[in-house]
Formats: C-alpha cells, structure tokens, sequence
C-alpha cells in the first residue's frame, strides 16, 4: 500500500510515496554499514561543521519546513515555526558541546592503582547505525533530538517515520544531506510498522530508539531484548498539573491552557490531569474552563488559529470515545465535549474540561491525545501526590506552589522523569527528557542523551 500524505484539516491526499521494496531497503541498510566505518573515524570539528550547516539551512527554510510540518499533521503555522526553530537551536547546541559531554574521563591513579594499572580512562566511542522510529506530533523535533546528538557521536542514523508524515520524513533526510554529511549517513527508510521488526533484526543495525505509543514500545522493546540490543522509549505520558493554594493562579491558569492545547493538544508532556487544591479549586476550574473554551479553533495556516485538527480521523475518534465514556458515567463537561460546527472535512474536535472523574472512566487510566482536560479536587497535599501518581505513565509533572517544603515532597515522592515547578513542561537540549512506568526507558538530550548509544569503554593499560 502506498504510504499517503494527507491534509487533517481538509482531508485531502496532498501526496504518495511508494514503500521500499525488498531491495530498496538492502540498498540503504548497506548505505549505513559503510558510511559508518568512514564516518566514525571523522573529527568532533568535522561533525560539528555539518551539524551547524544543517542548522543554517533550517533556519533559511524554516517557512517552508513549518508548512510541510502544518500541511502534514495539523499544528498551527506558528507552532511549526517554533518547532524549525528548536531543531537549529538544539542542533546549534551539540555542535558546540558534544566533545565534552564525550571527553574521556580520567579516574584519579590512586583509585585504580591496586588494579595494576599505570593509567586507566574510559572513552565514549560510537555504537554504529542507529534505528529511529519516530512520531508524527513533533515530526522535525522528535527526529532532531535523536539524530544531533547520534551523529554528533560519531554514529549513523535510520529514520522510519510515522506514514503520516512522508513528505517531513523525505525534508529530513535531503536537509542532513545538503549539509554535507557523507552519503549513508542519515537515511529515511520509508516502509510499513510490518518491516520494522527486520530493520532491528538486522546485525548491521546496532540500536534502536522509539519515541511512540505504548503498544508500539513494547513490540520494539521485546525485539530489540531478543537479538540483545539496545533500545530507548519514550512513550506515552499523563502528566499531572498540580495547583496549590499558594500558586499565583492567573499564571496556573494562563500556562494550563498553554499546556493542554500546545499542538492541538497531541504532546506526549502535554498537562492532562489538572489537580487543584479544594481552597483554589473553584476559581481555577472556572477560569480554566472560559480560557479553554475562548480559543479559536480554525485552519492551522491561519494566523490567528490556536487549534487546529486532530492529525488523524482515528485520533479524532478515539478522544471522543473518552470524552462520550466520561460523560456517560457522569464527568461534568465544564467546556466543549464536541466536534465544532462549520468545519467539516477536517479532524477537528473542541477545546474541553471534564470535571467529577472516577476511576471507572476511561479516561482516568489513558492518556488523551488532543485538547481535553480532566480536573480532580484534591483535599491536601497528600491526596495531590497520590492523584499524581495514579497513573501508570511517569513522563513528567507540574506543580504550582511557592512554598519549598511542598516542592521538596513533589521532588522527592513524584513518580515521573521530570517535575516542572510554576512552568510549564518542555525539552531542552541541555536537559535530560524521559520516562519512567509505563511512560519507556532511558534518556533523550543532554550528555545523558548522547551517551546512551556509545560504547562506554574501559581502557586500561599496564
């Protein structure tokens, strides 16, 4: 089957790719495995070079990267704007710092001199040709932060995108090409979720990493366990948004809407479960309510839309199997709860706060994808941290409270690989970004993210 670019905001197929064929892919997969040898014998000044002229052309097209990004999955034309702008800067950022996160360290001679050793280090080398399965919400960010830091590293990368985003998936792999980096060496594989499990088994790849749904996550994670691979997933996420009643509320409830509807609401660290303290409850749930129900829903390429359609009829479909579930077995819809009228033929759904949730919903135990919000009443702090963490994802958490003794529980009872205090949730190359539960396994950005496919080697000489 061809694999379609279709338009979520009017349902048109603006495109279709063919997959590759059987030989196709051994073409690319011997690609990689030899531009490995090469290219992991290059200099971080060389790598570094390539890298920051990716980003130089990043920035020179980021209109017309934003608009294949808008076109391709539905986010407003500023958000893509702003996402182009993210890779250049993160690309920007291990260029300049890569050889440092990797410099051998050196442990003091005393601490290994009963070992025999007349010095010891340890070295970060590259693992070899790295297996991306990326998404379609962040389709140039989510693939950015694995690949900078990967070929930064000395290693090479294979892109199977989400087969809603070709034409993103096509952009990638001629931007890393036009920056001059060495033929075979960031490669977009466009084949089906079927032809992924003989990418991975393929002993010229080396890893994998995944950023995706929690099914998708385990399939990828047990393939990768039975040929003993490496793999890092960062998949689904809940995070809670915690308000308190010393929180400066206009600006909880400023940033929840934020927040909540940031790319139409389809972000794996999106708030989704607003918990307020019973004192505080009343008036933010009313505030948020009228902020959510304010936002203009519309075309992404327009300007002045805040929310644009669902990325997919399916996603589309699946929230409002929630919100209708929630609803049935009696959730107040505090705002919207529908499809929007006069947008037909686009996968729109409205800007909603669904309050009185019990664990009997669906929507209590799964992570909604798209601009609906859930809000809890929390007696004390320790029924705060307890909703907090009754979930099985941990990606990340926001709390407001001024008070250090609260923010202290929260860091040390959160259950989640980040908490955010009086902010919202976001990556950042310097800081590391994954999981904990349900929500995958190891680390993204940071020195964390770009060691994690090294080889960390002990050298050790007599």
């Amino acid at each position: 089957m061809p694999i379609a670019s279709v338009n979520p905001a009017t349902g048109e197929t603006l495109e279709t790719f063919e997959p590759l064929d059987a030989a196709g892919l051994e073409q690319r997969l011997a690609r990689a495995e030899a531009a490995f040898r090469t290219y992991r014998t290059t200099s971080y000044a060389q790598r570094a070079g390539l890298l920051r002229r990716a980003a130089d052309l990043l920035d020179q097209e980021r209109e017309t990267v934003a608009r294949t990004m808008t076109e391709e999955m539905g986010k407003p034309l500023a958000a893509a704007r702003a996402e182009a702008a993210k890779c250049a800067k993160a690309m920007r950022w291990y260029a300049e710092n890569a050889e440092a996160l990797l410099a051998d360290e050196h442990p003091e001679p005393a601490d290994v001199a009963d070992s025999g050793a007349a010095r010891a280090y340890v070295r970060y080398r590259p693992l070899g040709v790295i297996l991306a399965v990326m998404p379609w919400n962040f389709p140039f960010w989510q693939v950015v932060r694995f690949a900078a830091p990967a070929l930064m590293a000395g290693n090479v990368g294979l892109l199977k995108h989400a087969s809603n985003v070709p034409r993103t998936a096509v952009a990638l792999e001629e931007l890393f090409q036009r920056a001059g980096f060495p033929e075979g060496c960031f490669q977009t594989l466009l084949i089906g979720s079927g032809a992924v499990e003989g990418v991975i088994r393929d002993p010229r790849v080396a890893a994998v990493t995944l950023t995706g749904s929690e099914p998708a996550g385990r399939a990828v994670a047990a393939t990768a366990a039975d040929v003993v691979k490496k793999a890092v997933l960062e998949l689904g996420g809940s995070d809670p948004f915690v308000v308190l009643p010393s929180a400066d509320l206009d600006a909880a409830v400023a940033t929840a809407v934020t927040a909540r509807a940031q790319n139409n609401g389809q972000s794996c660290i999106a708030a989704k479960r607003f918990i307020v303290h019973t004192d505080v409850y009343d008036r933010f749930t009313a505030a948020f309510a009228e902020a959510m129900r304010g936002l203009r829903i519309g075309d992404p390429m327009d300007e002045a839309t805040q929310v644009g359609p669902l990325a997919s009829r399916q996603g589309r479909d699946d929230l409002a199997e929630l919100v209708d579930d929630a609803r049935e077995r009696g959730a107040r819809v505090e705002c919207g709860g529908r499809r929007p009228q006069g947008l037909d033929g686009g996968w729109f759904y409205e800007p909603t706060v669904l309050s009185g949730i019990t664990p009997q919903m669906r929507i209590h135990h799964e992570e909604t994808f798209g601009p609906v919000a859930t809000v809890y009443r929390a007696a004390d702090l320790d029924e705060a941290v307890a909703l907090a963490n009754d979930t099985p994802f941990g990606l990340s958490s926001n709390v407001w409270t001024e008070d250090p003794a609260e923010q202290d529980r929260f860091v040390r009872d959160i259950q989640a690989g980040g908490v955010f205090f009086n902010g919202m949730t976001a990556s950042h190359p310097a800081l590391p970004f994954g999981g904990v539960k349900r929500s995958g396994f190891g680390r993204e950005l940071s020195g964390h993210g770009i060691r994690e496919f090294c080889n960390i080697t002990t050298v050790w000489v007599a």
